[in-house]
């Protein structure tokens, strides 16, 4: 076993309490204590059970002793657990991600790479939990704290995770089920709902609830954030239903220029809040005229309306190409993460000004934060940030939008106001707006700071420095094959093929053209440009710099003529001549973002049938 592979059990704890320290700064000086302590707790499972660790890990006398000496201070006379814990490390980490919510990627490697593990760990503590005890709601109320421990209730079944709290990236989250029900809690990051989730749980059993009190549990229904929902086309390929997100079928893009909202694809964090348009207000910070407070009524009579087409795409877009390569952490997105559409609504810049900006705020703020309405169970909100310099230009064009495609914006993308940030990765463009702060700094949230950020091909998740990667702004060129899908059939009747699909740059960068290949990019022909509706007058061409819509592309060429099999391949151009990469390996990041490779796809050509 590899060196970083040994040590990576013991090191990995410290990373993650340090890590959970920084992320809940503002939030968990509590929880900073009760790290502290749990560590030296886990010190103690951890010498009671060094000799089975060091045998399962291959983990050298040296580390093993060194832990053995660090926890040598604690009491060895606590014994905080009514049963034997016999996990490792590593995939405690993985139940960490897991349980995070945003961070529930993490553990997806760790479910694959130690499989086996834990069906023979899972096997075990199912032979045990028939003889562990009974316990009443009102026991299991008593245990929320570090001293009395801290104790959940799920399915009837009565989990101790004292140890655990230390080591979970949201334990501020997770505490508000203590001596509770993780229903409740687990509603809203649907994602634990899974086999090998409740797995590893198990492992944390301490006994069964009372029939008691479990009828009285399970007669009172558990709140679904996610119950008041919209409706989706079913068209819809869905990625995850809670948080629902979901792209339409690739043809569906090619065949209107804007996408209709239904078909739209569907990025949401966290549910979908129903918002009052009548009391609905927006709050702009941060600027010497004090906070400024608009309505809805206000941001349609007080300012201007402006319209803009502009695509927007989801940073993990061809995503699942990436997977082919190596695994990624995140929703195995297709090519269809990208949508146009035309937004309506007062120009940020037009709001800033009202609410005090002058030019010499400049001097000292650098950035514009975004709050949407979208909330977890701790009230934390959806947020993201943009430079100052573009929320501010006049050719920036960005909006707070209250109209798409005409109409007012659906709940799924915003609804009453979401900001439209052109040019720019999807995540900027927060939904439901409810506050924007100008402000020195970027925003603080995690989908800022910890995610949506590119790295090295060499960077893996023992690796990764989320400070060291700036957050993704504007998007490189990109384009993919709409159709004919991949692995088609065509008929070698038909004498020509027809190939179609999308481009588009980020930063209002105009793509001139698209090189298409039938022969896997030994030969390419240049592809027809559309930018409007078929049949219909082009959309004019945009002022330099502020092309934020997509442009749809078409070629028809004839087949080869003793080609058993194509592979077709697309590649963009955009006005500043950035081209695509060839191949997905040399831009393969461990989150799966930025995938813009040449995109392929193989038909096969079915040959006629010989007439009689």
């Amino acid at each position: 076993m590899k060196k970083r592979q040994r040590k990576c059990h013991f090191s990995t704890l410290f990373v993650y309490i340090n890590e959970s320290r920084r992320n809940r700064s503002d939030t968990s000086a509590n929880l900073n204590n009760i790290n502290a302590m749990l560590l030296l707790r886990r010190c103690h499972s951890l010498t009671r059970f060094g000799s089975l660790i060091t045998q399962r890990h291959q983990v050298t006398p040296a580390v093993a002793s060194c832990a053995a000496r660090l926890c040598s201070s604690s009491s060895s006379s606590e014994d905080h657990r009514s049963h034997q814990r016999v996990h490792s490390l590593s995939w405690k980490h993985g139940l960490a991600g897991l349980l995070a919510g945003t961070g529930a990627v993490l553990a997806y490697g760790l479910h694959h790479h130690h499989k086996a593990e834990r069906a023979d760990i899972g096997v075990q503590t199912l032979k045990k939990s028939s003889s562990l005890p009974v316990f009443s709601q009102e026991e299991v109320t008593k245990h929320r704290s570090l001293e009395d421990g801290i104790w959940v209730t799920y399915k009837g079944g009565v989990y101790d995770i004292t140890e655990f709290v230390a080591m979970h990236p949201g334990g501020d989250k997770i505490m508000l089920a203590a001596g509770g029900a993780l229903e409740p809690f687990w509603a809203l990051y649907a994602v634990h709902n899974q086999e090998h989730v409740l797995e590893i749980l198990s492992d944390y059993k301490v006994g069964e609830l009372n029939l008691e009190d479990l009828k009285k549990q399970q007669a009172v229904k558990s709140s679904d954030p996610y119950s008041s929902d919209p409706e989706r086309h079913p068209v819809l390929r869905i990625n995850s239903l809670k948080p629902f997100n979901a792209e339409p079928p690739p043809e569906i893009l090619s065949d209107s220029y804007i996408t209709p909202s239904a078909f739209f694809f569907k990025r949401n964090h966290l549910p979908v809040p129903q918002v009052d348009p009548a009391s609905y207000q927006l709050h702009v910070e941060g600027l010497p005229g004090g906070v400024l407070t608009l309505s809805l009524e206000d941001l349609k009579t007080r300012f201007p309306k402006h319209t803009i087409t502009a695509t927007l795409q989801c940073a993990g877009n061809r995503r699942s190409e990436m997977n082919k390569v190596k695994l990624v952490k995140g929703l195995n997105w297709g090519i269809a993460a990208i949508s146009n559409a035309t937004w309506s609504g007062a120009r940020l810049r037009d709001v800033l000004l009202a609410a005090g900006y002058k030019p010499d705020v400049a001097q000292w703020a650098r950035h514009v934060q975004f709050e949407g309405l979208d909330t977890d169970v701790t009230g934390t909100t959806y947020g993201a940030s943009v430079p100052l310099n573009k929320a501010v230009s006049e050719e920036g064009d960005v909006l707070l939008a209250y109209e798409m495609n005409g109409e007012d914006i659906p709940p799924d993308h915003g609804f009453p106001v979401r900001v439209v940030v052109p040019g720019t990765v999807g995540a900027r463009n927060v939904k439901w707006l409810g506050k924007i702060i100008v402000s020195a700094e970027e925003s603080s949230s995690h989908w800022q700071q910890n995610d949506y950020k590119g790295f090295s091909p060499g960077t893996d998740w023992d690796t990764v420095d989320f400070k060291s990667a700036p957050a993704i702004q504007e998007l490189p060129i990109q384009s993919a094959i709409t159709t004919p899908a991949d692995s088609a059939t065509i008929d070698r009747s038909d004498e020509t093929l027809t190939v179609k699909g999308y481009a588009w740059s980020g930063g209002g960068r105009e793509v001139v053209r698209v090189d298409v290949s039938l022969d896997g990019g030994k030969t390419w022909q240049v592809a027809q440009l559309r930018s409007g509706e078929k049949g219909q007058a082009p959309e004019p061409s945009p002022p330099p710099g502020r092309a934020w819509a997509w442009k749809l592309w078409e070629i028809t060429a004839p087949l080869p003529p003793d080609a058993q099999e194509l592979e077709i391949v697309c590649k963009a151009v955009d006005n500043s001549y950035n081209m695509q990469p060839d191949t997905v390996p040399p831009i393969w990041n461990l989150r799966g973002v930025l995938s813009n490779a040449w995109h392929r796809v193989k038909v096969k050509i079915r040959e006629d049938e010989d007439e009689e």
